[in-house]
């Protein structure tokens, strides 16, 4: 064996003495995290602080200089704040299931490999196991970039007492995945409703002959891909890794930028105080007059607050009857926030706050 060169041997070596040093400072940061499990298990107060995670990411995206790219350090930060919150109590995620969706790799980026998984067959069972104690938390689908708002996630709310904790926006890449090795013997293609709309000109493009199929999950569609000799299914890399397909084509989304907003749903709001760049969600509902959506709208403006979305959906209670979902900057125990609650009482029948959480970047 050749012997390394000596600046290697050198450079090796500092690196030696760094990870060193690293590995005694995480350890002295797992005892920290220890004990303030055991404060917050004296107090009744949840593991889970999705405002203080975002604090500490904040804080060290601003203090990175490189060359590590934000990404790396963003990457590296939460592998180990998932890892010592493990320390304090090992989490159960329920999430829209199968195994290998993209709602799957959303919770594992959110909260680790570590914590434990429980996959669900829709989005009312995801709320039924965090309502029933049965999982700590839960990731489901709110919106796509390209296709809209995921219905089924807003109408839970309605029923539901849960409330949103963290939401995260994560890039969606459609791979075509088969055991085939050519586009040309491809038949038959599987994917999720939703995946299919998002890579509808591709499809139109390079596989016009082929037959469309719609699946529930598109990891239930790269199942039926590995059972389908003439089959692809398009889903994740992770699904093709997991049932053994090949990448005939990736990243086939029509749209480059197309990203997905999830959010964590749990039993309590997230930190009463917020992380200092926060969002709120609300459910309300206008009495029925005339200008009602537009006092509504005009509450906002007056208290400054900056309006991300404004979603209606029908109560399902009473014909041509509507809710409102609506997103604002800020965290709802502002100033203006409280300001502009107290006034929507004057013109809602009810208002209803989802949440308040760090926003996502």
């Amino acid at each position: 064996m050749t012997k390394p060169e000596p600046d290697l041997k050198k450079w090796r070596e500092q690196i030696d003495k760094v990870d060193d040093q690293i590995l005694v400072l995480l350890n002295e940061r797992a005892r920290s995290v220890q004990k303030i499990g055991q404060a917050k298990n004296n107090s009744n107060k949840d593991v889970y602080a999705s405002d203080r995670e975002s604090q500490i990411l904040e804080r060290l995206l601003a203090a990175n200089k490189g060359p590590l790219s934000a990404e790396a350090v963003e990457d590296i930060a939460q592998t180990i704040i998932n890892n010592c919150r493990n320390l304090q109590k090992k989490l159960c995620i329920a999430y829209l299931g199968p195994e290998a969706t993209f709602t799957h790799q959303s919770a594992v980026k959110h909260f680790g490999r570590t914590a434990d998984y429980t996959p669900a067959k829709s989005i009312s069972d995801v709320f039924d196991e965090v309502e029933k104690a049965r999982a700590d938390y839960g990731v489901v689908p709110i919106e796509n970039s390209t296709e809209g708002v995921v219905n089924h996630t807003l109408d839970m709310f309605m029923e539901s007492d849960l409330m949103i904790c963290a939401e995260r926006e994560d890039p969606i890449g459609h791979h075509l995945l088969s055991t085939q090795t050519a586009l040309k013997q491809i038949k038959n293609i599987y994917s999720h409703p939703q995946a299919l709309a998002q890579c509808r000109q591709w499809l139109e493009t390079h596989l016009p002959g082929a037959q469309i199929h719609e699946a529930a999950s598109t990891a239930d569609a790269a199942a039926h891909a590995a059972m389908d000799s003439g089959a692809a299914a398009i889903a994740s890399q992770l699904a093709g890794e997991l049932y053994n397909l090949k990448v005939l084509a990736g990243r086939i989304q029509d749209s480059s930028h197309n990203r997905t907003r999830f959010l964590v749903i749990g039993r309590k709001m997230a930190g009463p105080l917020g992380s200092g760049k926060d969002k709120t969600s609300l459910l309300l509902s206008v009495k029925d007059k005339v200008g009602a959506l537009h006092d509504l709208l005009a509450t906002f403006k007056r208290a400054d607050l900056n309006l991300t979305k404004i979603e209606s959906r029908p109560t399902k209670k009473k014909a041509w009857e509507y809710v409102f979902f609506i997103d604002f900057l800020g965290h709802a125990s502002s100033d203006k926030a409280q300001k502009a609650l107290k006034n929507l009482q004057q013109h809602c029948v009810f208002v209803k706050v989802l949440g308040s959480y760090p926003k996502a970047d």
